[in-house]
C-alpha cells in the first residue's frame, strides 16, 4: 500500500523559515481524492535534541546540543524564553501538565524544573552518575522519573527537591522512559516496603525502560516489581504506551515492537519501514507516530490501514515528535523545528 507523502516548499524569512504547501491528499483507503492543506514552520537553532508542546498548545520547548532550551511560540516560532544552566547537551525536555512549567535532563546529569513564564531554573535534582536520556512525569506532576547513561532510573519529589528511591538499577544504559496506567487485569504486584507518603499518583501505575543491552523492562512504578522483561532484536531507544495493556518500543535496527502486557512473551507485530534507528514514538489517535535516523517520519493509522509520511527532513534524524490536535511538531539534527498542519485523517 503507497503511503501519503507530503512536499512542503520553502520560503526563507530572516529569523524564521515559513513552509507552506497546498495539494490534493490521495486516500488509498476509500479511493477518493481530499483536499489537504499542510503547513509546516520552522526555526532555526542549534542542533536539537528533544521538543514538547504545552496542553494548551500554546507553547514549545526545544533542547540544544548547546547546552540551553529555548521556549516558543508555537503557532509561529516566535522565541519567548531562553533557558540556560545545564552543562553540556540536554538530551531531554518536556512540559508539565500545567504548561507553565518545564522538566529537563542533560548529560550533567542533573535534572532541572523550569519557570516557562520567567525561565528561572526553581529545582535541581542531583544523584544520577551519568547523562539524563530520559524523563517522564506522574499524573500531575508532583513526581516524576528518570532514566540515565549509570542504568538507573528513579523517582523524584518535585516539592521537596529529593530522590525518592531508584526504582531500577539494570547495569545498562536506559534511552527511553514510560509511565501508564495499568489496566485492571495486570498484575504490578506489591511494594516490599510501605511507600513514602511523598509518592503521588504511583498506585497503578506502570514504569516502561527501553534499555541499550536489548532489553525492554516493565515494572510496577509503586510496587517496583517486574512485570515483564522482553529481550529484542538490538537495543531499544524509545518506548510508550498505547493503551493500559499495550505499547510499542523502537530499536536501533530499525523494528518497532508492539507488545500486550498481559502477554509479552511474543510481540503482537513488529512493524519494521527501514534498517534506520528508531528514535521516537508517540501514541495519536488510533495509531502512532514515529521517527527514524534516516529522516523518515510516519503516522500509521489502526490496523495498518495506511501511513501518512511527513516529509522534509530529508536523511537527517529527527529526534523526537511532539502533537497538539491536528499540529505535529518534529525537531532534527538539521537545526529546525517543523510544523505540520494535518486535515481530517
Amino acid at each position: 500500500m503507497h503511503p501519503q507523502s507530503f512536499w512542503p516548499h520553502t520560503l526563507l524569512f530572516p529569523e524564521f523559515i515559513q513552509r507552506v504547501c497546498r495539494e490534493y491528499v490521495w486516500d488509498y483507503v476509500s479511493q477518493s481524492s481530499i483536499s489537504g492543506i499542510f503547513a509546516a514552520g520552522c526555526f532555526l537553532i542549534k542542533r536539537i535534541t528533544c521538543l514538547d508542546i504545552s496542553s494548551g498548545g500554546g507553547l514549545g520547548v526545544s533542547s540544544s546540543t548547546d547546552g540551553s532550551m529555548k521556549i516558543w511560540q508555537a503557532s509561529n516560532g516566535e522565541l519567548r524564553r531562553v533557558l540556560e544552566g545545564h552543562v553540556f547537551d540536554v538530551n531531554c525536555c518536556r512540559f508539565f501538565p500545567s504548561g507553565l512549567v518545564v522538566l529537563s535532563g542533560g548529560m550533567d546529569a542533573q535534572l532541572k524544573i523550569w519557570s516557562a513564564e520567567d525561565a528561572s531554573c526553581v529545582v535541581t535534582f542531583k544523584g544520577h552518575k551519568g547523562g539524563i536520556l530520559d524523563t517522564a512525569i506522574v499524573d500531575r506532576g508532583r513526581n516524576v522519573v528518570s532514566g540515565s547513561r549509570d542504568g538507573t532510573a528513579r523517582l523524584w519529589d518535585c516539592g521537596r527537591s529529593s530522590c525518592l528511591g531508584v526504582i531500577a538499577d539494570c547495569g545498562s544504559s536506559i534511552n527511553g522512559v514510560a509511565v501508564g496506567a495499568a489496566d485492571n487485569s495486570i498484575n504490578l504486584g506489591s511494594p516490599e516496603q510501605m511507600p513514602s507518603e511523598r509518592e503521588v499518583g504511583t498506585e497503578s501505575k506502570m514504569l516502561l525502560l527501553a534499555r541499550e543491552d536489548k532489553k525492554l523492562q516493565c515494572l510496577g512504578l509503586q510496587s517496583r516489581q517486574p512485570v515483564f522483561l522482553f529481550v529484542g532484536s538490538d537495543a531499544f531507544n524509545c518506548c510508550t504506551f498505547l493503551s493500559g495493556f499495550l505499547l510499542l518500543a523502537g530499536t536501533q535496527d530499525g523494528n518497532i515492537y508492539q507488545l500486550d502486557v498481559r502477554s509479552p512473551r511474543a510481540p503482537v507485530q513488529v512493524i519494521h519501514r527501514s534498517g534506520a534507528p528508531v528514535l521516537s514514538l508517540l501514541s495519536f489517535r488510533d495509531g502512532f507516530i514515529a521517527s527514524q535516523g534516516d529522516g523518515s517520519c510516519f503516522i500509521v493509522q489502526q490496523d495498518l490501514d495506511y501511513v501518512i509520511e511527513l516529509t522534509g527532513a530529508d536523511c537527517d534524524p529527527v529526534f523526537k515528535v511532539a502533537t497538539w490536535e491536528k499540529q505535529i511538531y518534529t525537531c532534527c539534527r538539521d537545526g529546525l523545528v517543523r510544523r505540520y498542519q494535518l486535515s481530517d485523517l
